[in-house]
């Protein structure tokens, strides 16, 4: 019982606010040397080594980076001004328009809190100023910008390739159908939400400019040409078999320095700003990574994964109650805890118990994306209602921020539960 006694204090110390890393790290020392003696970590270095070597992993760091060149670059702006003008005439036209720029971001940055910061600063105040209701306007912006956790090139996808054993540029040909799926269900919940109640996200009155609508449509669909084209070039490589994850990943972060240029924004400061924040984030999720490795070595040889694989195998409801279960399981514990830390601490439990009972890999796999990108809008520890918060404008509270994602919340369940129960509608078995 070592081994389980050695996880809840792990989690109990999370819960605390101690350190990711050092949390892992020091738990397992503590325990690995109480049960195994200190000769147990003399593997490390060779498990570091490993993690050091692994290809894979290079796409976090170069994807981050390209992530954060176009987050200074001023796309999230041309792209929202740009929907505004081909959506804005509708009913909550501002809140589909930023679904689909939280959407396009996502394939093209994959970082969770660039996106949300940057439509909470870009978004949020246009919608307020045209009498948006705050609830909707927060909710749509969290919800936008948590879809880079299924969106490929999705840092969450490469970290759950390396963790399961599944070809990245497999799990990201994966995502696609249910990240539009999702898309599609946001904006459907939108379109019917300000049909019932058109006074709480009226019409945009049209921009006049002295140019014919046309003129704007065209000048709307040039400034979203740009970002397609490098979603398209990073991904159909992949797609295609041209590039690995992470030759395209390499790709993007060229390309992005060439929108740079091409949108007026290089300098030498900004790229040293951004490759200082790549440097950081990816510094952090090693840093978990390399705890999490220790935290797994010594609860592997203390027998906590024989009682998990034991307690698991023993569920009623066979494969699905075990899917059920281990659901459950993840979105609870994405109300407290990181995703990075579910997958390299949680997962690795339940995959072996997932290949033994026959289930696919790869739709395992998009259950736990999916669930995880659920961890960023619940409350009370939600990544997204955090970076909300710290960029909203004055007279936007902490309960309009919650009360503006339960619905998106319930509708990210729901399509876990359309991939759990049709998983060969989204291509998955």
């Amino acid at each position: 019982m070592i081994g389980i006694v050695m996880f809840f204090v792990a989690l109990v110390m999370l819960l605390f606010g101690f350190p990711v890393a050092f949390t892992f790290g020091g738990v397992a020392l503590l325990f690995g040397v109480f049960s195994e003696g200190a000769e147990l970590f003399a593997f490390m270095p060779y498990r570091i080594q490993n993690i050091m070597q692994n290809t894979v992993l290079m796409a976090v760091p170069l994807f981050v980076f390209m992530g954060i060149v176009l987050q200074k670059t001023k796309l999230a702006s041309q792209l929202l001004e740009s929907m505004g003008t081909l959506f804005g005439s509708l009913r909550g036209g501002l809140a589909i328009s930023t679904i689909l720029v939280g959407g396009l971001l996502a394939a093209s940055t994959g970082v969770v809190g660039a996106s949300v910061v940057a439509m909470g600063l870009i978004s949020l105040p246009v919608m307020l100023k045209f009498g948006y209701d705050k609830s909707l306007a927060c909710g749509s912006i969290c919800a936008s910008g948590t879809l880079g956790q299924i969106i490929p090139p999705s840092i969450v996808l490469i970290i759950l390739g390396d963790v399961m054993g599944i070809p990245v540029g497999d799990l990201f040909k994966a995502a696609v159908a249910p990240g539009a799926v999702l898309i599609g269900a946001y904006i459907i919940y939108i379109l019917v939400y300000t049909w019932l109640k058109p006074e709480l996200a009226p019409a945009m009155p049209a921009i006049s400019d002295g140019s014919s609508r046309s003129t704007q449509y065209r000048r709307a669909l040039l400034a979203i040409f740009p970002p397609l084209a490098l979603i398209l070039v990073v991904l159909g490589s992949i797609f295609a078999g041209i590039a690995t994850p992470t030759e395209s990943s390499a790709l993007g972060g060229v390309g992005a320095l060439i929108l740079a240029l091409l949108y007026r924004q290089f300098s030498w400061r900004m790229l040293f700003e951004s490759s200082l924040a790549t440097v950081k984030i990816t510094a952090m999720v090693f840093a978990i990574l390399l705890g999490a490795t220790a935290f797994s070595m010594a609860f592997t040889y203390s027998g906590g994964d024989l009682i998990v694989e034991e307690l698991l195998l023993g569920l009623p409801g066979d494969r699905m109650g075990f899917l059920i279960l281990s659901m459950v399981a993840v979105m609870v514990l994405g109300f407290f805890i990181d995703f990075v830390e579910i997958s390299f601490i949680i997962v690795p439990m339940l995959a072996p118990v997932a290949d033994t009972l026959g289930i696919a890999p790869l739709w395992f796999a998009i259950l736990i994306a999916m669930n995880l990108q659920t961890s960023f809008l619940t409350p009370p520890f939600g990544f997204s209602l955090f970076y909300l918060k710290g960029v909203a404008p004055e007279g936007v509270d902490t309960i309009d921020i919650y009360r503006g994602v339960v619905p998106f919340i319930l509708i990210q369940v729901a399509v876990v539960i359309s991939i759990l129960l049709f998983p060969t509608f989204y291509n998955l078995q």
